[in-house]
C-alpha cells in the first residue's frame, strides 16, 4: 500500500528524517552502552535517565525523573533484605489527544559492575556491547520514531506517554504501578525489547513467577551429637528434587530451580538452606494448581520434627495470551512493514516482559519493536546497526498514519 508520507522541515519526510539520523543514533548507542546499568548500579542507571531526558529536551514534552521502592529480596541466610533502585523516567505530551499511546522500554541490563562485560565495539554491521540489543538500542529506536512524529503536521492527533524503568530485568517490582497507571491511560502500547535475531516479533508470551523457600533445621555439632540436628541441606535437597518432579505434570509449565545456598562449616549440620526457582506458565489457571502443589509439599516437608519452612514470592508476569487488541495491533503493523519491504513475522515465546503485563491490565500491545540482535544476557550479545533506522521507521509509519487518520484504531 503506497503512503504519501507527510512532509517534515527542509523538505524531507519524517521517514527520510530517520534515514538521516541513523550515523549519530549508532554513535549515542556506544555511548549509552558505555554506561553502566546493572539493575543494581541505580547511579548508573540515573545516569542513562538523564541521557535520554536530554535527548528527549526538544520535544517539548513533560518530563519527571520519578523514584520508586527499593528491591526487596531474601539473602543467603534467608534474611530479608532491601537495595535501592535508580529512578524511573516518564515524559507525556498531549495526554488529552482523542488518541493516545505508551511507548515503554527499560534503563536497566542484566550486566552489573562486576560483570566482565562493559564494553561496546563495532564489528562490520553489527554492535557488540552490553545493552545494545536489550535494550538501549530500542530506546533510540522508540525516541527516533517519535521524533519523527513531531515533525507531522498531523501530530496534534496523537497523544503518547513515554516510560524507561529502571528495573525491568528483576521483574519491575518498583515500577509495577507506574506501568499501571500508563495501561490505565493509554489505548495502546508499543516496548522496545530487542526482536528475534531474525526479525521476528512476539505474539503470545509465557507468565513468569520467582519464589524462594527458606528451610530452616537445627543445628548441631556433626561429631558429637549429630542426631541432635535436623540437616536444612537435606531437607532442601529432597524437596529440590520433589519441585523437580512438577515439570511435566501440566502442560507447558515448567519449573527451574535456579540457585541454592545454605551450610558452612563443615562440623557443623547446617540449620539454614535458601532455595530459589523461577515458574513459567501458560495460562492463568497454571498459577493456583502451582500454588496448590507447591504448599502441598511445603506442609509435608514441615511436619517432620524440627523444620519449618518458609515460601516467599510469586507471580510477577501473566501469561500474555492472543486477545482482539493485538491481533488488531499486529495486523496494523505488518501493513505498516509491507509498506517498508518488510515481512514481519509474530510467533509465540517463552519469554516475558513488561508487555505482559500491560496486556494482563488491558493494554493491547506489541512489545519487541526494538532493534534485531541476538545472544542477549550474554557478553556476545549483538545487534544489526541498520535495524536502527529500519525499526524506528516501521514505529514512526504506525504512528505517522494513525495521526493522520489513514489508520484507525478501534
Amino acid at each position: 500500500m503506497s503512503f504519501p508520507l507527510p512532509q517534515g522541515t527542509n523538505g524531507t519526510t519524517p521517514l527520510q528524517w530517520i534515514e538521516g539520523q541513523a550515523a549519530a543514533a549508532c554513535e549515542e548507542l556506544l555511548h549509552l552502552s558505555s554506561i553502566n546499568s546493572g539493575s543494581f548500579n541505580a547511579a548508573g542507571v540515573e545516569a542513562c535517565a538523564a541521557r535520554m531526558q536530554a535527548l528527549f529536551e526538544p520535544l517539548q514534552a513533560q518530563a519527571e525523573r520519578i523514584a520508586v521502592p527499593p528491591y526487596r529480596y531474601t539473602d543467603d541466610r534467608g534474611e530479608w533484605r532491601e537495595r535501592p533502585l535508580g529512578p524511573a523516567l516518564r515524559l507525556r505530551k498531549r495526554p488529552q489527544a482523542p488518541l493516545r499511546v505508551f511507548l515503554c522500554g527499560h534503563l536497566d541490563t542484566v550486566f552489573g559492575t562486576d560483570h566482565p562485560f562493559q564494553a561496546a565495539r563495532r564489528d562490520g554491521e553489527r554492535l557488540h556491547g552490553p545493552g545494545v540489543a536489550d535494550l538501549k538500542g530500542g530506546l533510540l529506536v522508540l525516541w527516533l520514531a517519535l521524533a519523527a512524529l513531531e515533525r507531522s503536521p498531523h501530530r496534534e492527533h496523537l497523544g503518547w506517554e513515554v516510560l524507561l524503568n529502571p528495573d525491568e530485568e528483576i521483574g519491575s517490582p518498583g515500577s509495577a504501578a507506574l506501568l499501571a497507571e500508563a495501561a490505565r491511560r493509554n489505548h495502546f502500547g508499543l516496548v522496545y525489547e530487542p526482536a528475534y535475531a531474525d526479525g521476528g516479533l512476539a505474539s503470545e508470551r509465557k507468565g513468569s513467577g520467582n519464589f524462594d523457600v527458606i528451610v530452616r533445621g537445627r543445628a548441631a555439632h556433626a561429631g558429637r551429637n549429630p542426631e541432635d540436628g535436623r540437616n536444612a541441606i537435606a531437607a532442601a535437597v529432597k524437596l529440590a528434587a520433589e519441585l523437580q518432579n512438577l515439570n511435566g505434570r501440566r502442560e507447558g509449565l515448567t519449573l527451574n530451580l535456579g540457585y541454592a545456598h545454605g551450610g558452612g562449616p563443615l562440623n557443623i549440620v547446617p540449620d539454614r538452606c535458601v532455595l530459589k526457582f523461577n515458574v513459567r506458565t501458560t495460562s492463568t489457571d497454571d498459577e493456583p494448581w502451582l500454588l496448590h502443589n507447591l504448599q502441598g509439599l511445603l506442609d509435608a516437608a514441615s511436619r517432620q520434627e524440627g523444620y519449618a519452612l518458609e515460601l516467599r514470592g510469586g507471580f510477577t508476569r501473566p501469561p500474555k495470551p492472543a486477545s482482539a487488541g493485538m491481533t488488531r495491533l499486529q495486523h496494523l503493523l505488518r501493513d505498516c512493514g509491507a509498506t517498508l519491504g518488510l515481512e514481519l513475522q509474530f510467533r509465540p515465546t517463552g519469554g516475558c516482559c513488561d508487555g505482559n503485563n500491560l496486556a494482563a491490565l488491558g493494554l493491547p500491545n506489541v512489545d519487541n519493536l526494538g532493534v534485531v540482535g541476538g545472544e542477549i544476557h550474554s557478553d556476545r550479545e549483538w545487534m544489526r546497526i541498520a535495524s536502527l533506522a529500519e525499526r524506528a521507521r516501521l514505529s514512526a509509519l504506525l504512528l505517522l498514519r494513525l495521526a493522520s487518520g489513514e489508520l484507525t484504531w478501534q
